[in-house]
């Protein structure tokens, strides 16, 4: 037996300020990611801090919308309420999404044959075609007071709609009676399982008694829960009222996705969900950590997706982060120790390579002091060389440079003239006068010893190199050294022939010079 309408539960004027209500809300807030993008500097083993807010649309992305209405006999107010404002329904569902699509079904009790459940108009953007849909609904049929919803949640569900890939999927319930369950053999489970696996939610819109209708056995509430969906009251006069503040209330669970990362780079979150209701702002505490060993001077990036119940909210939700991984690490600077010899009494000319290489920047010049080229004294003298970066780094590296004597002294014993007779001998040199000579390649003042060949224990000297002296041999007699005359420095007395040495002041000696002892006069 059909039922009797339900009277109505607001006056004329109540139904009409919703609808003026509903038509002029205003447009929702843009929605997206704050900040969209981070551009930053950062110390590598270093992490950024980022405050996120994410601005939920009023209406959940790429939304799949599919009108499910009541078309027994006691819904032909809520029907017509439906044909007359379903371009509001469509309006202001695209001012949010433009992208949204709508298909329009029917169910009535099981038996009502061919009415039991039909979809009037598969999911399109086509606004003339819905409302052709719309406008075929009829109210009729209906025999005890349960329908058959449960059946047409199932089918929906169940392969008759045909859902876009990685849609928002709403189902809109209309109706103002429970179901029965199980309904043409599909029980409220089945419809709850077959919902959950399309991820579909159910706005549940009762036009019957706030409280019972289409929730008279909680239904509808249990439905709704289950699907992350929502039950809402209505009159048949406020329909399209209640739809769009339904779609305005369902919750959203916004989900910070890593799709890409360069290595070196990585980015969490607070927590890995957040579920608030659409339209509201929710906030995200993200972390962006550099890793210790990231490449320094590298500009590294990460791409974060803010999916919006798992589905891509578009580029208004995707999050671009650029981190430039500051050069920290100096220069590496070698300059080696080096040992040459002296090559003059100011020491010697040391050219020594020097040599710096940056992580980032490559090879580099350093500066020197004392640079290479320069003279370095005898001894050991501490070179420091330094590069700097493009970055202010600087790194050093020391070395020392040692100039050492160890070349003797070249000594002679050169025949000289007799003061007396003015001569200048020969190799011969009957006379015994001899200039000590010694020369250096770092002492200039290179002192000069004479030795006895006769006596090893005897050295007199030192001497300076130019010494001019008369050398007799007198076997049996002292070795000894006295004053000369004239030009003549020293008269030396020896048993054998004269051995004369050199030594440096670095403690070099030199070959040893034979004076020979002239012979006896004949």
């Amino acid at each position: 037996m059909r039922r009797p309408a339900l009277p109505r539960v607001v006056t004329l004027v109540a139904a009409a300020t919703a609808m003026l209500t509903a038509l002029a809300t205003p447009a929702w807030a843009a929605p997206g990611v704050n900040p969209a993008t981070v551009d930053r500097d950062a110390d590598p083993g270093t992490s950024i801090p980022i405050s996120k807010l994410v601005s939920t649309p009023a209406i959940p992305p790429k939304p799949d919308v599919v009108l499910l209405v009541d078309t027994t006999g006691s819904m032909g107010g809520a029907i017509a309420d439906v044909r007359t404002n379903l371009q509001t329904i469509i309006t202001n569902v695209r001012a949010a999404q433009p992208g949204a699509e709508f298909a329009v079904a029917s169910y009535r009790d099981t038996g009502d044959g061919a009415e039991l459940f039909r979809v009037r108009q598969d999911l399109t953007g086509d606004a003339t075609a819905l409302q052709n849909a719309v406008n075929g609904l009829a109210a009729g049929g209906g025999g005890d007071f349960p329908e058959a919803w449960i059946n047409a949640l199932f089918q929906v569900s169940s392969g008759a709609v045909s859902y876009r890939p990685d849609s928002s999927r709403i189902v809109v319930l209309v109706g103002d009676a429970p179901s029965h369950d199980p309904s043409a053999g599909h029980t409220l489970a089945d419809a709850t399982a077959a919902l959950q696996a399309d991820a579909a939610r159910v706005l549940a819109v009762n036009v019957g008694p706030a409280g019972g209708g289409l929730n008279d056995d909680g239904q509808a509430a249990t439905v709704a829960a289950a699907t992350g969906g929502q039950l809402v009251d209505s009159s048949p006069d406020t329909v399209t009222a209640a739809i769009l503040d339904g779609l305005r209330d369902l919750d959203v669970t916004v989900t910070p996705t890593v799709v890409s990362c360069d290595p070196g780079l990585s980015v969490s979150f607070d927590a890995p969900s957040r579920t608030q209701q659409s339209g509201t702002d929710v906030p995200f505490a993200e972390t962006i950590a550099v890793a210790a060993d990231a490449a320094q001077g590298a500009t590294l990036h990460c791409t974060v997706d803010f999916l919006l119940n798992g589905v891509s909210g578009g580029d208004a939700f995707r999050q671009q982060i650029s981190v430039t991984v500051n050069d920290v690490t100096p220069p590496v600077v070698v300059v080696d120790d080096q040992t040459v010899e002296a090559t003059g009494p100011a020491g010697a000319v040391i050219n020594y390579p020097a040599t710096a290489t940056d992580n980032v920047d490559g090879p580099l010049t350093p500066t020197c002091v004392p640079p290479p080229g320069s003279t370095f004294p005898l001894g050991a003298t501490l070179v420091t060389c330094t590069a700097t970066d493009a970055a202010g780094n600087t790194g050093s590296d020391t070395a020392t440079m040692t100039v050492r004597d160890t070349t003797p002294p070249t000594t002679g014993c050169v025949p000289t003239n007799n003061p007396s007779g003015g001569n200048v001998p020969g190799s011969y040199n009957p006379d015994g006068f001899y200039q000590l000579t010694a020369t250096d390649i770092v002492d200039p003042a290179v002192k000069v010893y004479i030795g006895d060949a006769a006596d090893p224990s005897v050295k007199f000297g030192p001497f300076p190199a130019g010494t001019k002296i008369k050398l007799v041999q007198a076997p049996g007699a002292q070795s000894r050294v006295k004053d000369g005359t004239g030009d003549i420095d020293y008269k030396v007395t020896l048993r054998g022939d004269a051995l004369i040495t050199a030594v440096d002041f670095s403690g070099n000696v030199s070959s040893t010079a034979v004076c020979l002892v002239a012979p006896p006069p004949k």
